[in-house]
């Protein structure tokens, strides 16, 4: 039987555990509940795996024939948000919500190693099934990294559900598909006092504000257009009440970016505008930046195959 009729034929299985694992939604690398099911499934189909990563599960499928290794990807981990919606399938786990389309990675994954496993002995080389934990807080794949996931590995495959891509079609072109994300925090150190006085005091409201706006221009100003860049600051807290100045300010954001080395300088552009701006209104300021996620950049030769 061809790949595409194993496919239809195991739909409904993939459907009944995307709605299994969109019901039971986990936080990053406390997924273990998800973890055990995958691992039943996997038992049922006879196949062979180990743990790693803490609760991440690697997957064997080895062909009847010597090759290659190509491992396929998911994560599996959830979101903290509440779902709002009156499906039978919703969350059960409140405050917590596969909004990003994990329980579908999982079980494509799953419907994909059923396949395999059929038609193993028409493969030549081995299939290493990935399903990793901790992709929103960005540690799950090192710690699979660290434990071995991808030891003997000649290619990587990772699934990711997209709105964007029509039904039916799989988006595998070659060069950057998705940018880097990595975080950062500012703290902003001023001398609070009385709204009436600000002569005595030194404003963290309005230094965190222009370091905003600042950082702003090293998008604008001191970056190719031919290299995109995104510098969002999501979070900014300062200031307690309606006539205190503000001694403190706290800042939380994240970098997009397709460049690898426009991704090692971010930092030391970052922290220049941060200490200049905060300095120039007697203020002082730190920067937190923490390299979480690299840019996507498909293989050639890799996109070609698939």
């Amino acid at each position: 039987m061809e790949i595409k009729e194993l496919a239809k034929k195991n739909k409904d299985y993939v459907i009944s555990l995307r709605r299994h694992f969109h019901q039971y939604p986990e936080a990053s690398m406390q997924e273990f509940e998800t973890s055990k099911k995958i691992k039943e499934e996997l038992d049922k189909m006879g196949i062979e795996y180990v743990s790693a990563g803490g609760t991440g599960v690697v997957a064997t499928i080895k062909g009847a024939n010597p090759g290659k290794t190509v491992a396929l990807r998911a994560d599996i981990d959830a979101l903290s948000v509440e779902e709002l919606t009156d499906f039978e399938f919703k969350s059960k786990n409140e405050g917590m919500m596969h909004a990003c389309g994990h329980d579908c990675h999982i079980s494509m994954l799953l419907g994909a190693a059923k396949i395999l496993n059929e038609v193993k002995d028409q493969i030549n080389g081995t299939v290493k099934l990935l399903f990793q934990p901790g992709e929103e807080n960005a540690k799950g794949a090192f710690a699979m990294i660290d434990d071995g996931a991808l030891d003997g590995v000649d290619g990587i495959f990772g699934m990711h559900i997209w709105a964007d891509v029509p039904v039916g079609k799989v988006s595998i072109e070659p060069g950057p598909r998705m940018a880097s994300a990595d975080w950062f925090y500012i703290n902003v150190k001023g001398k609070g006092g009385h709204g009436s006085q600000p002569e005595n005091c030194i404003d963290a409201v309005v230094a965190s504000s222009a370091i905003v706006m600042n950082l702003q221009s090293i998008v604008s100003r001191e970056t190719k257009p031919s290299s995109p860049l995104v510098l969002t600051v999501g979070m900014l807290n300062s200031g307690t009440r309606f006539n205190v100045i503000a001694e403190d300010g706290y800042m939380e954001g994240t970098t997009r970016c397709f460049d690898p080395e426009l991704r090692k300088q971010l930092p030391v552009m970052m922290e220049r505008v941060i200490k200049n701006t905060a300095e120039a209104y007697r203020a002082e300021a730190t920067l937190d930046f923490d390299f979480a996620v690299a840019p996507t950049i498909n293989d050639p030769q890799c996109a070609e195959i698939g």
